[in-house]
C-alpha cells in the first residue's frame, strides 16, 4: 500500500496502515505529536502502537527542536545481522547446546561481563574511535557519571524485553547471526534524566502532553541533550558490535570444522535521531521504532521469537522521511498477553525454534505481535525484500 493522509493540527499525518486499525490511544498520541509547533512532518509506519509520549512506529520531523520522550528511553536500539558461510546442512539436530554457549559468551537480562570485554581481542570490532568514545564519558550529564563502571561491563550485553540473539536460516539455507539491543541501563538512565529537564522548561508548559516536552536549538539544554543523545546512540552501536563479535567467536568454535566465515555486519539503529535534510530545509527526524531506509540503505524487520524476521533495503521515499517500519509491532500490551496466553501456547507457537518457552517471557509470544508478512506488505514503497529469515535459535533475557 501507499500511505494515507489523515489531517493533523500543524501536518497531515502520513500513515503506512488503515487508520482504523490503530487503537484510539494511539491515534491521539499521534494527533498529540501533530499540535507541537516546531513539526514539519509525521510518518506512521505499519507496526505503529501505543507509547510514552509518542507512538512506537512514527517519524517526527522537527525544525530547531527536538522531543526526548519521543526517541525513547532505550536511545539508539536497534538491530544488527550478518550472513555466514554455514548452511543448514551444517547444524547438528540439537541446538540446545549453541544456545547455551551464547548465553555464557553474552550476559543477557540484567546481566553484565565480570570485567569490561576488550574489543581488540574480537574479530573485525571496529577498534577506531573506541578510545575517544570512551573520553567523552567526562562531558556526558553529571546525573550519570556514577554509572561509569555499570556501563563499561554492560557494554556487549542483551537485555531484556523484546531484545534478542538469534541464529536464523534463509529460504537458501544460508545461516545468519542477528540480534537486537541499544544502550542499556546508561543510555536510560540520560533519557529519563533529560526528558525530565525538559518537562521543567517554560517553553512547554502549555503542551497538551507533558511527555512530548523537546528541547529547542541554540540552548544550553538542547545542546546537553545533542551530546548526550549521540553518545548514547554510539554506545548502542558498539554494544551490538561487540555482542556480535561474541556471537561469531561462539559460531567458529562450534563449527570449527566447517571454518566458517562472515560478511560485512548490516546494523541499523531504530530510535533514534538524525540530522537529515527535506524540501531544503535541515531538520531533527526522530525514529522511534523505524529505521532508515535511504535509497540503497539495508535495513531489518524483525517479527517475533517464533515467525522469522526481513532483511530489506530502502527504496529512497521522502514522503515517510526516508524511513520504514522497526518490526511487527505489538498488538497487545505485555500485561494483556500475560493475561490472555500461558506457556504452553508460548511452547506451541515457537515449535521448533530453540529458545526459552517458560512463563518468563510470554510477554514475548508471537500472538501478542501483528503479522510480521502484512507489515512488509504495507510498506513495499519503502523497501525491497532482501531476505526472508526463520530462526532455529532464539536468545531471550
Amino acid at each position: 500500500m501507499s500511505y494515507v493522509e489523515v489531517p493533523g493540527a500543524k501536518v497531515p499525518i502520513r500513515m503506512w496502515t488503515d487508520p482504523a486499525s490503530v487503537e484510539d490511544v494511539a491515534l491521539q498520541q499521534l494527533q498529540n505529536v501533530a499540535t507541537l509547533p516546531w513539526i514539519r512532518g509525521l510518518a506512521v509506519m505499519p507496526d505503529v502502537h501505543y507509547g510514552k509520549g509518542a507512538t512506537v512506529g512514527s517519524v517526527i520531523a522537527m525544525h530547531g527542536a527536538v522531543c526526548p520522550a519521543a526517541v525513547g528511553v532505550d536511545i539508539g536500539c536497534g538491530m544488527s545481522a550478518v550472513r555466514t558461510s554455514l548452511t543448514a546442512n551444517d547444524l547438528p539436530g540439537d541446538l540446545s547446546r549453541l544456545r547455551s554457549k551464547i548465553e555464557q559468551a553474552i550476559p543477557v537480562g540484567r546481566g553484565m561481563h565480570d570485567s569490561a570485554v576488550d574489543p581488540g581481542r574480537l574479530h573485525g570490532f571496529p577498534t577506531s574511535g573506541w578510545g575517544d568514545f570512551w573520553t567523552r564519558f567526562d562531558g556526558i550529564a553529571d546525573a550519570v557519571k556514577f554509572r561509569q563502571e555499570r556501563a563499561t561491563k554492560q557494554m556487549g550485553t542483551l537485555g531484556g524485553g523484546n531484545h534478542f540473539i538469534e541464529f536464523c536460516l534463509d529460504e537458501s539455507g544460508s545461516v545468519w547471526l542477528m540480534l537486537h539491543s541499544g544502550s542499556r541501563n546508561i543510555g536510560k538512565e540520560l533519557a529519563e534524566y533529560h526528558i525530565g529537564v525538559a518537562q521543567k522548561l517554560s517553553h512547554n508548559q502549555g503542551l497538551v502532553d507533558r511527555d512530548l516536552a523537546v528541547f529547542v536549538s541554540d540552548t544550553p539544554q538542547m545542546a546537553a541533550y545533542r551530546n548526550d543523545l549521540f553518545w548514547a546512540q554510539e554506545y548502542a552501536k558498539y554494544n551490538r558490535a561487540i555482542m556480535m563479535g561474541l556471537f561469531q567467536d561462539v559460531v567458529r568454535k562450534e563449527f570449527k570444522k566447517a571454518k566458517p566465515t562472515f560478511e560485512p555486519v548490516i546494523s541499523c539503529h531504530h530510535n533514534y535521531v538524525a540530522e537529515e535534510r527535506y524540501e531544503g530545509m535541515d531538520l531533527l527526524v526522530t525514529r522511534k521504532g523505524a529505521i532508515r531506509a535511504g535509497s540503497g540503505d539495508y535495513g531489518i524487520i524483525p517479527g517475533s521469537m517464533g515467525t522469522g524476521s526481513y532483511i530489506v533495503k530502502g527504496l529512497g521515499n521522502e514522503k515517510s522521511f526516508n524511513s520504514a517500519s522497526h518490526g511487527a509491532g505489538r498488538r497487545m500490551s505485555r500485561n494483556a498477553a500475560k493475561r490472555r496466553f500461558s506457556a504452553k501456547d508460548l511452547e506451541e507457537q515457537t515449535r521448533g525454534v530453540e529458545c526459552r518457552k517458560d512463563s518468563g517471557v510470554v510477554d514475548e509470544i508471537p500472538g501478542a505481535y501483528k503479522p510480521i508478512e502484512q507489515v512488509i506488505d504495507q510498506q513495499r514503497d519503502l523497501v525491497q525484500v532482501v531476505a526472508k529469515l526463520k530462526q532455529v535459535v532464539c536468545v531471550k533475557g
